[in-house]
């Protein structure tokens, strides 16, 4: 069949049903093996997380797209809020450019608006896709590297020499990641908290999980009472100028509750024997490392693009959200998919609290929902937009204004692809 259609049927689907799913999504995705094994590994956190949140189009008895969206408590401007993870987006590629996604996505935004949750994030596996249906590229992660770290650290760091920092198999320290993980996912826009699967699924560690490298580790610090910082690493060997073999270490994760702790996780990772490189796989673009290193020009940095917000109760994001300095904004949203969210709205706000209702005024500015989804955890600008030219700032200085309130004191960081 070819042409497109104005209608896909879209179903949700139970346990037994979601087979249909996978070779969808193993095709689609170019996942390596087959639909099968893809299934396997895929099971457990399905199980945990349910199945009543994916949505299936069909052509006849053929699946050919999918979508899910997790239920995460997320970090968001104002406190952890619920958040629609939305992953595993596929279509059969004999069906793109047919509107199986455009059914898919449609028929998800109004589930979770249904459902309660204002907004829904993902990790996009190819940028271009998701932006015509109004998610905004809202937050950028580092990925750091840098070569002979032994002396990479300033003399003057912090430093608790009552902290003690023990190397454990992941799961042993199971227990002492979650407690941390606990306390300091809160204190990051992006950050989700992790039930028992999730832990499941960062901390599995067979052969194809690990390729080439070692087992994962896990490098715990304590202080008197508790765990407060841990770090999670495998290494694997290179081939260097004299014919011998040096370690690379990959980090996967950091978290630590206090500076000191911080340090120590550094310190551990940076005086390895034998380890010549230390790449970081998710950093924000505020960590702290920055600050501690004697010379940042030694810090080799490349940037991705991390998560994708959607406002899909976009007065109610924006109320639920908390704001650095006062704000009264007349916004013209456009809104495609969600035509709840499209009009003139009135947000009104301050430290103490916030509004958005209907409005009749002239408006201030004018923009896609896509844009105040890329603005909403405060890494990226209105302003920016404005200069580009694809949002018309009708009040001069009103993007600046707006800006200013949607100001965060730290970057985001997602650091579990979903």
């Amino acid at each position: 069949m070819t042409g497109q259609r104005s209608e896909w049927k879209v179903t949700g689907v139970d346990r037994q049903g979601y087979a249909a799913v996978a070779p969808v999504l193993h095709e689609s995705l170019l996942f390596p093996g087959d639909p099968v094994s893809f299934l396997e590994r895929w099971r457990p956190l399905m199980d945990a997380q349910g199945y009543e949140r994916v949505l299936v189009a069909w052509d006849g008895e053929q699946a050919v797209g999918s979508t899910n969206a997790f239920p995460f408590e997320m970090t968001l401007p104002g406190g952890p809020r619920p958040v629609a993870g939305v992953t595993a987006v596929g279509v059969w590629p004999t069906h793109r450019r047919r509107g199986v996604l455009t059914a898919l996505m449609r028929r998800q935004l109004a589930d979770t608006r249904d459902r309660g949750e204002k907004v829904a994030a993902l990790w996009a596996s190819e940028g271009g896709i998701y932006g015509r249906f109004g998610y905004g590229a809202a937050s950028v992660q580092h990925r750091v590297s840098v070569d002979r770290p032994h002396d990479l650290l300033s003399a003057d760091v912090p430093r608790d020499p009552s902290l003690t920092t023990v190397l454990a198999p992941p799961q042993e320290a199971r227990a002492d990641l979650a407690r941390v993980h606990r306390a300091v996912a809160p204190t990051r826009p992006g950050d989700y908290q992790r039930d028992e699967s999730w832990w499941d699924r960062l901390l599995r560690d067979d052969p194809q999980t690990r390729g080439e490298s070692g087992p994962l580790r896990a490098v715990v610090v304590h202080d008197t009472r508790a765990p407060v910082g841990y770090a999670l690493y495998r290494s694997h060997r290179v081939p260097v100028a004299d014919g011998g073999l040096r370690g690379v270490l990959d980090v996967r994760e950091v978290a630590a509750a206090t500076p000191a702790a911080r340090t120590a996780l550094y310190e551990h990772l940076f005086t390895r024997d034998l380890v010549i490189r230390v790449n970081f796989e998710h950093l924000p673009v505020d960590d702290p490392l920055w600050s501690l290193v004697a010379d940042p020009l030694r810090l080799e940095v490349r940037s991705r693009v991390a998560l994708w917000i959607r406002l899909v109760d976009l007065p109610g994001a924006l109320a639920e959200r908390s704001y650095a300095a006062p704000v009264d904004v007349v916004l013209e949203v456009a809104d495609r998919h969600a035509p709840w969210n499209a009009g003139r709205w009135r947000l009104r706000a301050d430290r103490a609290g916030a509004s958005c209702d209907p409005a009749s005024d002239a408006p201030d500015l004018s923009l896609d929902a896509a844009h105040l989804g890329a603005a909403f955890l405060g890494q990226f600008t209105v302003g920016a937009k404005v200069a580009a030219g694809t949002v018309a700032e009708h009040t001069p200085g009103a993007a600046d204004l707006l800006d200013t309130a949607l100001r965060v004191p730290r970057a985001p960081l997602c650091g579990v692809i979903f």
